[in-house]
């Protein structure tokens, strides 16, 4: 492979790959490895015996050669810490345990979203593996917003609820949980957002984001912290001979297919527990035992053993698609379901809704970006902030999504009612969206907000619109700056399109799940030709690349059409650029073909004869 020194050529991580400075889309391509990574990738190959390739793979996400047989095989028995780690895990275990010893009523309080709705499931499925009494209550994203609210407490309790338990929610939710205590309901919390130090009266909040928790576990999602719950609650009640041969104890490991899809659709890093979980579970899915989500597979036309791209691209959008404009219970139900018709109903209704979904999106993206353009923002300002009347609040979250694709700004879509609009925002590495938005409502400009440092959520009043821009503008500009300097592509390797065969995925697959903080290895086809360039779809755009040798390679360049990466392929098709993407299966007609997705691209570096 081909590289060049940048102003410090000690280290690798300050090396361009292929001598890349800036490519089309404005970034500095860097090799993933460092010197020491370097060192550990040879290492690995020497003491292991491991390809070459699948050494530089692992080197470059943090593993070592002492640390990579654990990283190969995560496993729940090794990775699994005690559960009583967490701060008031043995209180509200307890606590639950009492309650299903008793049999009592317990509410199950859970958010729109898919881990919110895998971990109602979870919880729901180990007490009626218990033989105890629940309901399931999911609010509706537009009439009753995020979490716990006084009125759906009060409905709860007056269907007999006797303990009122939050998943994915509750650790900023004083006013319903005192209302919950008012009405003799106790309160366990089981959540995972940032919390403040001062916190509700609930009798327990298990929360590894806790400020005093140091657990070190708050990479998990909220279905991740809901399975060391059970976990705990299960062996309390094998202690205290609740099961018996005709109450068995539940088989918590066939429940990780819940965990693994909470896990990849809410983007937290792929590290340590959450790897195993992740990897276990989705063996688990490859049995199809889950009837509701065997339908929802079959209904997104999925094909082959369970991925992470599936979890993230085609199960999680359509359990998402009930909370975002449907019925937000949907998701939750479907995961328990044991009919078959029924579970086919659902999942055929979330398919549709996801469509209508997908249709609203489209329409609401092409006004904002107009709106973002008119405005100057792809040229000048630090965010992009969009926001129009009658937008639909359920999809403003995707569309921020898309703006930050398109302008590499950090972005907001406002979805306005009147005077009130409600948005959602997302950001690029190195710039703190939740805590600006938090820094807004402590100084007036907001209604509320808050959120994580890459995305966040927001209420505003009309005619702060204008202040919240500057607002942002001021506090953000040289940050955003600073952070689209540094933006660069990290490589894995180069690969030609005769190397890019089914055997290396099939390799590389070791290093994996790949996602949020495990990322999916970037290769880079040097100087491929673009042969063949026709559009696929309303917006992408399919290449067939060829290599020197004459070897070729399908390249899918998705929503490309109008954005500067389909500009550039369409300016320069016919001659070879480097191509820089991830590699996938594509099975059609039984023959299996490696296809890259293209991130980026590069003119090659020209050389004197």
């Amino acid at each position: 492979m081909s590289q060049s020194a940048d102003s410090n050529p000690g280290t690798l991580p300050n090396r361009l790959f292929l001598g890349v400075g800036q490519s089309v889309l404005g970034r500095v391509w860097r090799d993933r490895l460092d010197l020491a990574a370097q060192g550990q990738a040879q290492a690995m190959v020497q003491a292991y015996g491991h390809p070459d390739l699948l050494a530089r793979v692992l080197a470059g996400r943090g593993v070592t050669a002492d640390t990579c047989s654990t990283f190969l095989d995560p496993t729940i028995r090794s990775l699994m810490p005690d559960p009583n780690v967490l701060v008031d895990m043995e209180a509200l275990a307890a606590r639950l345990a009492q309650a299903i010893t008793n049999g009592e009523m317990v509410a199950i309080f859970g958010d729109y979203d898919v881990d919110g709705a895998c971990s109602s499931a979870l919880l729901g499925d180990f007490l009626r593996c218990c033989g105890t009494p629940f309901i399931i209550h999911i609010p509706d994203r537009i009439f009753e917003g995020y979490g716990p609210n006084v009125e759906a407490i009060k409905k709860l309790a007056g269907d007999g609820a006797k303990l009122l338990v939050t998943v994915d929610c509750g650790t900023t939710s004083f006013e319903p949980i005192e209302e919950a205590k008012k009405l003799g309901l106790d309160t366990l919390v089981i959540d995972h957002h940032q919390a403040p130090e001062k916190l509700p009266g609930a009798l327990a909040i298990v929360n590894p984001n806790r400020q005093d928790d140091l657990s070190g576990l708050g990479h998990l999602c909220a279905a991740g912290v809901v399975y060391l719950v059970i976990v705990a609650v299960n062996r309390l009640l094998r202690e205290h001979g609740f099961f018996t041969a005709q109450r068995p104890a539940p088989d918590l490991l066939a429940e990780l297919d819940l965990v693994a899809l909470a896990t990849i659709a809410d983007v937290v890093p792929l590290k340590g527990l959450n790897r195993a979980y992740v990897a276990k579970g989705l063996a688990v899915m490859r049995a199809r035992g889950r009837v509701g989500l065997r339908h929802l597979f079959d209904v997104a036309r999925a094909d082959g053993p369970p991925k992470p791209y599936h979890l993230g691209f085609l199960i999680g959008p359509r359990i998402n698609a009930g909370g975002r404009i449907g019925d937000a219970a949907l998701g939750a139900r479907l995961l328990m379901m044991q009919d078959e018709d029924e579970a086919a109903r659902i999942a055929t209704e979330l398919d549709r809704l996801n469509g209508e979904r997908q249709a609203i999106e489209v329409g609401t993206v092409a006004q904002a970006e107009a709106e973002a353009l008119a405005a100057g923002l792809d040229e000048t300002g630090a965010c992009v902030v969009t926001a129009g009347e009658g937008w639909h609040p359920g999809v403003v979250g995707l569309v921020a999504s898309r703006l930050k694709e398109k302008f590499r700004k950090p972005s907001f879509a406002i979805a306005m009612n009147g005077k009130l609009g409600t948005g959602s925002a997302r950001s690029i590495p190195g710039v703190d969206l939740g805590r600006v938005v938090r820094a807004a409502v402590e100084d007036g400009l907001l209604v509320k907000g808050g959120g994580h440092a890459m995305a966040a959520g927001l209420t505003i009043q009309k005619d702060k619109l204008v202040d919240f821009r500057a607002y942002l503008e001021a506090r953000l500009s040289e940050i955003v700056e600073r952070a689209r300097a540094h933006d660069a592509l990290s490589i894995d390797a180069a690969l030609t399109a005769a190397g890019a065969q089914p055997d290396l995925l099939r390799m590389l697959e070791a290093a994996g799940p790949f996602g949020a903080g495990n990322p999916e290895p970037v290769f880079v086809l040097p100087a491929h030709r673009i042969a063949k360039l026709f559009p696929v779809g309303t917006n992408h755009l399919k290449v067939r690349a060829v290599a020197g040798d004459g070897a070729g390679i399908d390249v899918m360049a998705f929503r490309a059409v109008g954005n500067p990466l389909g500009a550039a392929l369409k300016a320069h098709e016919g001659q070879a650029m480097h191509l820089a993407g991830t590699l996938s299966l594509d099975t059609w007609g039984g023959r299996e073909r490696v296809q890259m997705r293209l991130i980026d691209m590069a003119v090659p570096e020209r050389r004197s004869s």
